[in-house]
């Protein structure tokens, strides 16, 4: 008799137990808000991993979501969502994105990882109204940038780069407060750059993409910190915007129909790498004082004059493919001589002399080019094979730009 109490006993404890663990598992279920249940339930049924990937392996839905990978809560509601493994060179995802994101109401964080995503992204973005990071580069997604974006007035970071996007960029990005970086670099976008009227915009990348167009002088703030506008179609001038951009320690302007002359105050930005080459840039170049940019190239634009003192101080210098004349300053040979120059290229131009010895010996570490100038260099130095095999340049051309 007593044996059988005791397994009676035992038999309410275990059932008594069971239905805790249950209820335990009801909780945890019920843990996040439904809504967000349910639209993190579309947004899997999007996506899939690529081969070799296993990021959705804890997106189990009879578990508590706020511990699938990628998943960040804060009490009941979603507040980051970071899709894929974000390691180096980890396979990313394939699918689509689901409007269902936009369900998503309180989140503040929403990325994925490089991948194969296609589509469009979703105009149910435009709900997530504390959004302040949003990044999907490296995929493949298509179509244009939805205006409604614009709506997002917490963002701080909009990351669209290496896509297939077209169109162009909506003004109303341009108007978000607080936005801090935009990179839409690598994409198919086209129209003219949109003003930026945030004052905290440190960063913007827009190069490789299919802009036409001017700048506006005030179109871009003075908060700028890194600048590349390179490989787009834009034209005009840009000397009065550059005049009040001088936070920046990054210019990218290549590869554009840039015109009119370079402001000398450029020159005295705390900018590491100045890049404007392969524009219409005309007129001299008159930096204030020594120039202590580490790399400057101003090749294959249309200025003119004197080569400036001032830029013997620059370590990577490249002045080739303009119209310059006159004599190569003597404080180049200095610091050339010295090591302090480790690129010096003047091919192409209209330059008349340059004082060196002809037995002075370039320091292997060190680049010079005077090929095709209205000189006969004294030193015998390699040149890019893409100066071309002429040593001179016709004394024709050479008096008819004299004249």
């Amino acid at each position: 008799m007593q044996m059988a109490d005791h397994k009676l006993r035992v038999l309410v404890s275990c059932i008594f137990l069971a239905f805790f663990l249950l209820q335990c598992k009801f909780f945890v279920l019920a843990i996040l808000d439904p809504i967000d249940f349910l639209a993190l339930q579309s947004i899997r049924k999007a996506l899939d991993d690529m081969p070799g990937s296993n990021f959705f392996a804890s997106w189990d839905f009879t578990s508590d979501p706020c511990n699938f990978a990628g998943v960040y809560c804060d009490v009941d509601k979603v507040i980051a969502l970071n899709l894929g493994d974000p390691r180096a060179g980890s396979p990313g995802l394939i699918g689509r994105l689901d409007p269902a994101i936009g369900k998503l109401s309180a989140l503040t964080e929403f990325s994925v990882v490089p991948g194969r995503i296609i589509g469009s992204l979703p105009q149910s973005l435009s709900q997530l109204k504390d959004l302040r990071f949003l990044a999907v580069s490296r995929n493949f997604l298509s179509s244009g940038i939805p205006a409604t974006l614009g709506m997002l007035r917490n963002l701080r970071t909009l990351d669209l780069s290496y896509n297939q996007l077209t169109g162009e960029i909506p003004n109303s990005i341009g108007t978000i407060p607080e936005l801090a970086n935009v990179i839409l670099c690598h994409n198919r976008l086209s129209g003219w750059v949109p003003p930026f009227l945030s004052q905290s915009l440190t960063r913007l990348d827009l190069k490789h993409n299919d802009l036409t167009g001017s700048l506006g002088p005030s179109s871009l703030p003075p908060s700028l910190h890194y600048l590349s506008l390179s490989w787009n179609r834009l034209s005009g001038p840009v000397d009065r915007i550059l005049n009040r951009l001088d936070q920046l320690n990054y210019l990218d302007l290549s590869m554009n129909q840039f015109s009119g002359g370079i402001p000398g105050r450029i020159f005295t930005f705390p900018i590491t790498n100045l890049q404007l080459q392969r524009n219409l840039f005309t007129g001299p170049l008159q930096p204030p004082n020594q120039v202590t940019i580490e790399t400057v190239d101003l090749s294959y634009n249309r200025l003119w004059g004197e080569i400036s003192p001032m830029f013997s101080t620059v370590q990577n210098l490249y002045l080739n493919n303009n119209r310059f004349t006159g004599q190569v300053p003597g404080s180049f040979v200095d610091r050339l001589l010295a090591a302090s120059i480790q690129i010096l290229y003047l091919q192409h131009n209209y330059l008349t002399g340059i004082d060196i010895n002809p037995a002075a010996q370039i320091p292997s570490s060190s680049s010079l080019c005077l090929q095709y100038n209205c000189m006969v260099s004294p030193v015998q130095t390699p040149c890019p094979l893409k100066a071309g095999k002429q040593k001179t340049r016709p004394a024709a051309q050479c008096n008819e730009w004299r004249g």
